[in-house]
């Protein structure tokens, strides 16, 4: 070979290299195997309906009679409910009928039946279905089967002179949670009025009720005039027989979970009564858990998941970096790169020194394209996360913000998932029903508290936004120091303080942690929780909306961290109030907010009374257990006092550590929080005064305190 012939060569090699290379590159996003759902031989589609195991549609091809699908009417679990779709993460969607009553002129009344809609052990969602009535002077009964007990109610105002289109906030609409855990029921509705509207019976001449998935209705003002008699989707939540991932673990031949998952009890914010189990693929796998060999592992070298510098290379669960051929390292962005091999031996004539000069360029061409097509790529990824987890937003209305940008850190996915053991089991802490709480140590050996979304949509973004910003406004012992964000995960990542002694529910109705909840802890915590309500009252102007047991949360010398403040609002500071749709749990619910829509300070100080009572009466504040006339804890509390039966409802540890002068003291206190008209309550700074009062004076140990010596307590719990 000549000298030209050599250099010609080396041309050649320099051209061709880099489109190999990018070739290479490209290829190698090609698609993933389609996963399996079914078992062998079992069909996965219903119609157009995904089937996926557990679940099926044939003898064989269920996990037992209860996930039977029948296909020929698209029914399950009863013939009422029309299938529409099910998911591995626990729900399924279907459609239920709607109820109606309507009058003519002669007070005639056409009624839909009402049948008892069963549905077997997989419950209506109390987290993704609202109860709804549409009509003017409206009441709609979430009834029990059997009876006339009911679970809940909604009714819609009067005044429907001021109708608006999607407003469903209590005129000619009204919507409210559905309770936890309701499996059969029937809905009742009726008109008020009975019918008797003023001269025109082509108007509102009918009610209607049904319970739909949020977001899945909005109102028109024609419904009034002809109502669409149809079904409207309503979410179920399924799980695993009916008790925990340690006891169903026991038995492996009745365990359901396969390779590479991990087992998580299903449960919800508003109630931690166990209802089953769920499986889920492992973090870095993917498909239906159920299946044997169901969870394949996800090649993040292809679905752009990765961050590293130069070559990722895929392994069972995860990944890890590497240095392109010729190059050594570890290929991290971290410092620690990939760099040349040194010292090139000299090939001593002038040919293959062409052809080695010549490869030398192709690859530092080739390096540059691949190096740029891969940044390119992780920014797309991380963009993608980002602007879909509200990024934008948040960063426009709090990381622009001088008063809270410096609060607010911005941490990295590895480094959460370091601190988590990569999110294992193991390391859950808490669980709800828009996600999981996670304990991780920091490299800083700081312990947090990581809440993960299971799933994110529009209307979640939004909570998550919210509670980024209330919280990083904020800044009191008494409330969970937020530390900060994840942005860049499939969903957002919020970071917390940990706190390790548990809720106040679980020091109350748990078995293990009663003992430890003497009278004089129960008024430090009622105390210290007064006065992070009254702060953020009268500091930001935040309305919690959701003040109960489960979300006060206590460290292990028992000092009360207010937490959750995903729904919570501001309320301008020229405002007393703000129109909005009603949210919060069941039992714990201002009743005028729950009626009008309409949000006020007033609204949490009733949430706290709740509490309040709770901590009194060591009795839950809603149990399906209860008979019917102790189901409402606030009206069975106000009534026992009315009748001079304190005693009788204490819990036996209050009775056993309060003296009687306080504890009357406190029972007074808490029933006038939950007065069901909001002017006739107290504001949160006066009930933070009068709780610290008390507790210093119980701690004095005097027999009480001025204030408390010439109270005619007789007068204070008789009914004003």
């Amino acid at each position: 070979m000549t000298k030209s012939e050599g250099t010609t060569m080396g041309m050649r090699l320099k051209l061709l290299l880099p489109f190999t290379v990018m070739i290479v590159v490209l290829s190698s996003t090609k698609a993933a195997p389609e996963l399996a759902l079914s078992l062998p031989g079992c069909p996965d589609k219903c119609g157009d309906i995904t089937i996926p195991y557990p679940f099926g549609t044939k003898e064989g091809c269920y996990l037992s009679e209860k996930y039977y699908v029948n296909c020929s009417t698209r029914s399950f679990p009863t013939s009422i409910f029309k299938l529409l779709n099910i998911s591995l993460e626990g729900y399924m969607r279907g459609l239920l009928p709607i109820s109606y009553r309507c009058y003519d002129k002669s007070y005639k009344v056409t009624s839909s039946a009402k049948p008892k809609i069963q549905l077997t052990r997989f419950h209506v969602s109390s987290t993704e279905n609202l109860l709804t009535v549409v009509g003017c002077d409206a009441q709609a009964s979430m009834m029990k089967p059997k009876g006339d007990g009911y679970y809940t109610g909604s009714l819609s105002m009067t005044d429907c002179d001021k109708l608006s289109r999607g407003s469903c906030l209590g005129m000619g609409c009204s919507q409210v949670p559905v309770p936890p855990y309701v499996t059969s029921f029937r809905i009742h509705t009726q008109s008020n009025t009975r019918g008797e509207n003023v001269g025109n019976w082509s108007y509102n001449n009918c009610t209607y009720a049904f319970v739909v998935e949020k977001g899945r209705y909005t109102f028109r003002k024609t419904d009034f005039d002809k109502f669409p008699k149809r079904a409207f989707p309503v979410v179920l939540e399924w799980s695993i027989d009916y008790i925990t991932c340690d006891k169903a673990q026991m038995n492996k031949s009745a365990f359901v979970c396969r390779e590479n998952t991990v087992c998580v009890d299903a449960m919800t914010e508003t109630n931690l009564t166990y209802w089953g189990y769920r499986c889920q693929c492992a973090h870095g796998y993917e498909g239906n858990p159920y299946l044997p060999n169901g969870c394949q592992d996800i090649d993040e070298c292809q679905v752009a998941q990765y961050d590293c510098m130069y070559d990722c290379i895929n392994t069972n669960g995860s990944y890890h970096c590497s240095c392109p051929s010729g190059m050594r390292g570890d290929g991290r962005k971290d410092g620690n790169g990939c760099s040349y091999i040194q010292g090139i031996k000299s090939l001593g004539n002038s040919v293959y020194w062409g052809i080695s000069m010549g490869t030398l360029a192709s690859f530092f061409m080739t390096f540059i394209i691949y190096w740029a097509l891969k940044q390119r790529q992780i920014m797309k990824s991380r963009e993608r996360f980002f602007k879909k987890n509200g990024g934008l937003i948040l960063q426009k209305v709090l990381f622009e913000s001088k008063k809270s940008a410096h609060m607010t850190k911005v941490f990295a996915a590895r480094d959460l998932e370091k601190a988590t053991n990569k999110f294992h089991k193991t390391n859950i802490v808490g669980q709800g029903g828009y996600g999981t709480v996670y304990k991780g140590t920091l490299t800083d050996k700081t312990t947090v508290a990581i809440k993960k979304a299971k799933s994110i949509d529009e209307s979640q973004i939004e909570q998550f936004i919210n509670e980024v910003i209330i919280m990083s406004e904020v800044s009191h012992p008494n409330v969970v120091k937020l530390l900060g964000c994840c942005l860049e995960t499939q969903t957002p990542l919020l970071v917390y303080e940990f706190v390790s002694n548990k809720t106040i529910f679980h020091h109350l109705h748990e078995q293990d942690y009663i003992s430890s909840m003497t009278f004089e802890r129960r008024l430090n915590i009622a105390t210290q929780t007064a006065e992070a309500l009254a702060h953020i009252h009268s500091t930001t102007q935040i309305v919690h909306r959701d003040i109960k047991s489960l979300n006060i949360l206590l460290t292990d010398d028992y000092i009360a961290k207010v937490s959750d403040f995903g729904i919570s609002r501001f309320i301008p500071v020229d405002e007393t109030h703000l129109q909005t749709l009603v949210h919060g749990t069941l039992g714990y619910i201002d009743p005028e907010y729950f009626r009008s829509g309409i949000l006020t300070e007033k609204s949490d100080v009733y949430s706290f009374g709740m509490v309040l009572v709770e901590l009194l009466t060591g009795r839950k504040v809603f149990s399906h257990d209860r008979t019917e006339s102790d189901l409402g804890l606030a009206t069975y509390f106000t009534l026992s006092l009315e009748r001079g039966h304190l005693l009788q409802i204490l819990d036996d540890k209050v009775k056993q550590d309060g003296l009687n002068e306080y504890i009357r003291y406190f029972a007074r206190l808490a029933k006038d929080c939950v007065e069901l008209e909001g002017k006739k309550r107290p504001h949160m700074v006066e009930v933070k005064e009068e709780l610290e009062e008390l507790r210093q004076s119980f701690l004095k140990s005097s027999i009480v305190s001025e204030k408390i010596k010439y109270i005619d307590f007789d007068e204070i719990l008789s009914f004003r």
